[in-house]
């Protein structure tokens, strides 16, 4: 989105801004799906899945609209509704993964998870380079629209997100709630939207103490990635191939392998995935993760010091790390404390800290770029990399965990026999 938004003609310190209406949605959406998602069931379709597929289906309809942007606006309002119907797929599949698995195997559910997603991300971010150098398809764009290779990524793109969601959605079971009280509470949601309102209220002043630190670990790594998303791939077009504009062949070249590395990163994230449980389970989550942010950080750092272009894969192999652990061991760690019946809920008020730093880059990080970073598109990666530093901090010294996961055989056993959990 970023090259996009330079492609309709927006300034590096505008960017930023050009983001704020999907947060600014995600704030609201992400707790209501979550609320609602606990409170449905259907014999059929279940209790997440109906929210996987009218999310899947909208923002498909809002990738194949992307590309036929004419204006900055028309892109920035597209992207708001693909980010809010994006969150009504999204925000109940962390809570799907926890219905589904005990907690002695949620490392390994929310880690095959980041497996999947790292596979799907470095086809995507590949696709602008595969559509130039294997289809042939231009790469180049006037000012004011749109590359075809970009074009065509979205419509690729429309087609695997529907394609995977409606393969989850009819090929999966969910488990009949076991909270004897479930149907009270659904009547009781029913009354209105303010018991409901109370109720996420509720929840979010009275989140577990490990949550509120978790919570302030997200609230510093995410801005590291949101300003790589931002930046990087223009920063390698202009800093690192020293191009001019969409116009510039050698800007759409450097554009087009900044979004190679950025599949390299995926592909990373979708091999460390496989080793990632071996490490939790060998040196902790928190330990894990801390590490996992501090190899971030040094990746996005370092691309400053690049005078190769090809160095831009060594930085990308330790925000590939990061990206697997952030995609897992804060859910994983966040599992075990939360209420059963709520388990949707706070997924999405944990996702408040993913969003609230959004919101703040897009309010405020374009000023700083303006008048102090003098649009300098690799400062700002460099200080989404400082940022994750201190996520990584915060992460070793405040969270609390047992030394080693103890895994309950017996309940284990018994709810395969009962087939009430999948196991």
């Amino acid at each position: 989105m970023g090259r996009i938004y330079e492609n309709l003609g927006a300034n590096p310190d505008q960017v930023p801004l050009l983001f704020l209406a999907a947060p600014l949605t995600g704030l609201l959406v992400q707790p209501i799906i979550g609320y609602l998602s606990d409170r449905t069931w259907h014999p059929r379709w279940g209790r997440r899945r109906p929210f996987f597929l009218v999310g899947a289906v909208l923002s498909s309809i809002a990738l194949v609209a992307m590309p036929y942007s004419s204006t900055l606006w028309m892109a920035a309002g597209l992207l708001w509704i693909l980010d809010t119907c994006g969150n009504v797929a999204m925000e109940p599949f962390r809570a799907f993964v926890t219905d589904k698995l005990p907690d002695s195997q949620v490392n390994r559910g929310f880690i095959m998870q980041s497996f999947m997603i790292g596979l799907g991300g470095s086809i995507a971010s590949s696709l602008p380079w595969v559509m130039r150098n294997v289809f042939h398809i231009a790469n180049t764009a006037q000012k004011g629209s749109i590359s075809e290779n970009v074009q065509w990524s979205f419509y690729i793109g429309a087609f695997f997100f529907l394609s995977a969601v409606l393969y989850t959605v009819f090929t999966s079971k969910e488990y009949p709630p076991s909270d004897l009280n479930f149907r009270d509470k659904i009547e009781k949601s029913n009354k209105g939207i303010g018991g409901g309102a109370r109720e996420i209220f509720g929840a979010l002043s009275n989140m577990p103490k490990r949550m509120k630190v978790i919570a302030l670990v997200q609230f510093f790594t995410w801005p590291g990635l949101f300003l790589m998303w931002f930046y990087y791939t223009t920063a390698v077009a202009v800093n690192v191939f020293g191009g001019r504009d969409a116009s510039d062949p050698v800007y759409a070249e450097g554009a087009d392998f900044g979004s190679l590395t950025l599949a390299y990163y995926s592909v990373v994230t979708f091999f460390f995935a496989l080793v990632l449980p071996f490490i939790a389970d060998k040196l902790g989550r928190k330990m894990t993760h801390s590490l996992c942010l501090l190899c971030g950080a040094a990746g996005l750092i370092s691309v400053s010091f690049v005078t190769n272009k090809y160095m831009l894969y060594g930085c990308m192999t330790g925000v590939g790390i990061a990206w697997a652990s952030i995609l897992s061991m804060p859910y994983a760690m966040l599992s075990g404390v939360l209420p059963k019946d709520k388990v949707g809920i706070y997924m999405g008020i944990f996702n408040f800290f993913i969003v609230l730093p959004e919101i703040i880059a897009s309010l405020g990080f374009g000023w700083l770029m303006k008048n102090f970073l003098h649009n300098d598109r690799l400062l700002a990666v460099e200080i989404g990399g400082g940022l994750m530093i201190l996520a990584a901090i915060v992460c070793y010294i405040f969270i609390r965990e047992k030394p080693k996961e103890v895994i309950d055989e017996g309940l284990t056993g018994k709810l395969e026999i009962l087939e009430e959990r999948s196991v």
